[in-house]
C-alpha cells in the first residue's frame, strides 16, 4: 500500500487501531524518518489517546492511557543490548489491556510473541511511503 502524506499515515494508524484488541504487539520496521512515530500518532488517536505522541528515541519507552487501552511505545534504536528494558518490554507484552509498539526491535526479537503485527515502512520519495503488513 502507498501512503502519500503525513496525514495519510496518521489516517492509516487510526484505521489500524479500529481493528485492534488488546493485548497486541506491533513491530515497526523502517529507516529513520519513514513515519514510524507518525503511524503511532494515528494509532493513538484511534485508541482514544488525546495527549501528544512523541518519539521515545531518547527515553526508550513512553506510556499513554487511552479510553480502553494503554499504549506502550518502545524505541530500541540506541540499544545494542536492551538489558533491563527487555524485562520491561516482556511485562508490557503480557498486560491484557496493552497495545505495545516496538521500533528498531532487532535486539529484542526473541521477546516478541510469534503472533504479532509487523509493519514495514519503506521510503519511496519525500512524500511517499510503501507500507507492508505481515
Amino acid at each position: 500500500m502507498l501512503i502519500h502524506s503525513e496525514a495519510d499515515m496518521i489516517a492509516f494508524g487510526r484505521n489500524f487501531a479500529a481493528n485492534l484488541s488488546a493485548p497486541a504487539v506491533i513491530e515497526l520496521i523502517g529507516d529513520v524518518g519513514t513515519g514510524k512515530t507518525t503511524f503511532t500518532r494515528g494509532l493513538a488517536e484511534g485508541l482514544g489517546i488525546t495527549e501528544p505522541i512523541s518519539s521515545p528515541s531518547f527515553t526508550i519507552s513512553r506510556f499513554y492511557e487511552g479510553e480502553k487501552y494503554t499504549l506502550t511505545h518502545y524505541d530500541f534504536y540506541r540499544l545494542d543490548d536492551p538489558g533491563l528494558m527487555a524485562d520491561d518490554l516482556a511485562e508490557s507484552i503480557s498486560e491484557p489491556n496493552n497495545i505495545t509498539v516496538v521500533e528498531w526491535g532487532e535486539s529484542i526479537a526473541d521477546i516478541l510473541p510469534a503472533e504479532h503485527y509487523r509493519i514495514t515502512i519503506n521510503y519511496i520519495d519525500e512524500n511517499t511511503r510503501e507500507v507492508e503488513i505481515a
